[in-house]
C-alpha cells in the first residue's frame, strides 16, 4: 500500500474487484434463476410447498446474518485483518454450494437441502460483508465510486457468463432434453435427473474458489490492531457504543433507514419479476431466462456508468436517480398486460407488451446495478475508516431485518385485490399486488435528504 496516496497496487485492486465476479453466480444461479425455481418445481412435493420451504431456508439464513453481522463486524474492526473472515465464511459458502448437488428431484431429505441452502447463504453473504470493508483502504475517497461501480459491473458480467454456461451448456430442458443452445448437456449430465440444474451448486463453488484466489494473493489487508484475546468483549463494547450514538448521527441513521426500504423494494422487484412475467404475460422459463440475461448485461453497464457518475457527482445523486428510474419501471410494468400498455387497450396478438417488459427489465437491471454500487460508497461516507466493517455489518442487518416487508406486502395486496368484491381477474389482482414496491421506493426516497455525502456536501458559507 502506498501510504502517501492511500492507494493499493493495481493488481491488489483488481484482486478485490474479482471478488464480485467470484460471488455473483451465487445470486444469479442459486438464489434467482436456476436452483431456486428447480427446488420449488422438482425437489419439493409441490410448487407451493417448495416456495414455502425456500422461504424458510433463506429467511432463517437471513435472520442469522442480521443478528450476527454487526457483532462480527465490530470484532473484526477491533482486531484488524478482514481476509481471515472472508476465507472462513467463503469456505462455508463453498461447502453449502457443493452440497446442493445432492438435491435430487423428489428428495426425501428436504431438511438436508435446506441446511445446505442456509450454509451457502450465510457463507457467501458474510464473505461479502468483510470484502466490502476492505474497499476504503484501496483507493483515495474520490475514487471509491468508480471502484465500487466497476467491481459491481464486473460482478454482473460474472453472473451473466455463469448463467449462459448453465442454460446453454449444462441444463437440459425437461421437454426436449436439450439446452437453451439446442445442445446435449455437457459431461453427459442426465436431464431426467435434473443434473444440469443441480450442477449450478458445484459450479458456483468452483467458480468462487478460482476467482476469489487473486484477492487473497494480491490485495493488501489492514494490519492487526490488537490481540484476538478479548476481541469479542472489545467488539461488543464498540458496537454498543455505536448503537447508543446512532440516534444522534442523523446522516448515518438516515442512510440505514433509507437503504433498508429501497433495497427491500429492489429485492422484491427481483424476486417477483419472473413470477409476474409468467402470470401476467404467460412467459416460459426460456423467456424468463433471456430476461435474466438481459438484466445482467444492463446491470453491468449500469453499475459501470453509475460508478463514473458517482465519481463525478457523488453517490447520493446516483441513488436518487436510480430510485426514480426503478419507480417509473414499476409503473410501466403494472400498466402492461397482454391486452394493455400504459393502461391503453391493444389489438390482439401484438408483441408490444413483451417488448416493453424487456425494456423495463433492462432499465431495472441498469438502475439496480448503479444503486447497489453507489450505496456501498455512500455507506463509507458515514463512518470513520476504522469502523467500516461494523458499518457493513449494520448495513447487512438493516437489509436483512426487513426483507419480509416487500414479499408480505405483495402477498397481502394481491389477496386484497383478489377478493370477489372487486370483481378483478387474477391477472389484474397480481399486477395490482406489486404496487407496494412503489411505496417502499418512495419511502426510501423521502428519507434520503437526511443523508450526507462527505466529499460532495455543499461548502459552508462564510
Amino acid at each position: 500500500m502506498d501510504e502517501q496516496e492511500g492507494r493499493a497496487p493495481r493488481r491488489g485492486i483488481l484482486g478485490w474487484m474479482l471478488f464480485d465476479w467470484a460471488q455473483q453466480p451465487f445470486h444469479t444461479l442459486i438464489i434467482t434463476f436456476v436452483f431456486a425455481p428447480y427446488f420449488a418445481s422438482a425437489v419439493a412435493p409441490d410448487a407451493a410447498r417448495g416456495q414455502e420451504l425456500w422461504g424458510y431456508a433463506t429467511g432463517l439464513g437471513g435472520l442469522a446474518i442480521a443478528l450476527t453481522s454487526p457483532v462480527l463486524g465490530a470484532i473484526a474492526d477491533a482486531t484488524g485483518p478482514r481476509k481471515p473472515w472472508v476465507f472462513g465464511f467463503g469456505a462455508l459458502g463453498v461447502l453449502g454450494c457443493f452440497l446442493l448437488w445432492y438435491a435430487v428431484p423428489g428428495s426425501p431429505h428436504l431438511g438436508f437441502v435446506m441446511l445446505a441452502v442456509g450454509l451457502a447463504l450465510i457463507g457467501m453473504e458474510f464473505a461479502a460483508v468483510f470484502n466490502n470493508a476492505m474497499m476504503p483502504d484501496l483507493v483515495p475517497r474520490a475514487e471509491l465510486g468508480r471502484l465500487s461501480g466497476s467491481a459491481w459491473g464486473l460482478g454482473y458480467l460474472g453472473g451473466l457468463v455463469s448463467l449462459i454456461i448453465v442454460l446453454g451448456l449444462l441444463a437440459g430442458q425437461p421437454e426436449t432434453g436439450r439446452t437453451l443452445f439446442g445442445l446435449e448437456p455437457l459431461f453427459g449430465l442426465d436431464t431426467a435427473a435434473r443434473e444440469g440444474d443441480r450442477a449450478a451448486g458445484p459450479l458456483t463453488a468452483l467458480w468462487f474458489i478460482l476467482f476469489v484466489t487473486p484477492m487473497f494473493l494480491w490485495t493488501p489487508d489492514v494490519k492487526r490492531r490488537a490481540s484476538t484475546q478479548g476481541a469479542v468483549r472489545r467488539g461488543l463494547a464498540e458496537l454498543g457504543g455505536t448503537l447508543r450514538r446512532l440516534p444522534g448521527e442523523r446522516s448515518y441513521l438516515g442512510f440505514l433507514l433509507s437503504s433498508m426500504f429501497y433495497r427491500d423494494a429492489l429485492n422484491a422487484l427481483y424476486a417477483f419479476g419472473g413470477i409476474y412475467a409468467a402470470g401476467v404475460l404467460g412467459w416460459s422459463i426460456v423467456e424468463i431466462g433471456l430476461f435474466g440475461i438481459l438484466a445482467n448485461i444492463t446491470g453491468a453497464l449500469g453499475a459501470w456508468l453509475g460508478g463514473r457518475a458517482d465519481q463525478a457527482f457523488g453517490p447520493k445523486p446516483v441513488v436518487t436517480v436510480s430510485i426514480l428510474t426503478l419507480t417509473l419501471c414499476c409503473l410501466m410494468v403494472i400498466s402492461t398486460t397482454r391486452a394493455q400498455v400504459f393502461f391503453m387497450p391493444l389489438e390482439a396478438g401484438t408483441g408490444l407488451p413483451d417488448t416493453l417488459f424487456y425494456i423495463a427489465g433492462g432499465l431495472i437491471g441498469a438502475a439496480g446495478g448503479s444503486i447497489q454500487a453507489a450505496s456501498r460508497t455512500l455507506l463509507v461516507d458515514q463512518v470513520p475508516r476504522e469502523k467500516v466493517t461494523e458499518a457493513f455489518g449494520l448495513y447487512a442487518l438493516s437489509g436483512k431485518a426487513t426483507t419480509f416487508i416487500g414479499p408480505l406486502a405483495i402477498a397481502l395486496a394481491t389477496a386484497f385485490f383478489g377478493q370477489e368484491v372487486f370483481g378483478l381477474s387474477s391477472q389484474d389482482a397480481q399486477r395490482l399486488g406489486v404496487t407496494p414496491i412503489i411505496v417502499l421506493f418512495m419511502v426510501g426516497l423521502v428519507l434520503l435528504p437526511l443523508v450526507k455525502s462527505k466529499d460532495y456536501a455543499p461548502a459552508a458559507k462564510v
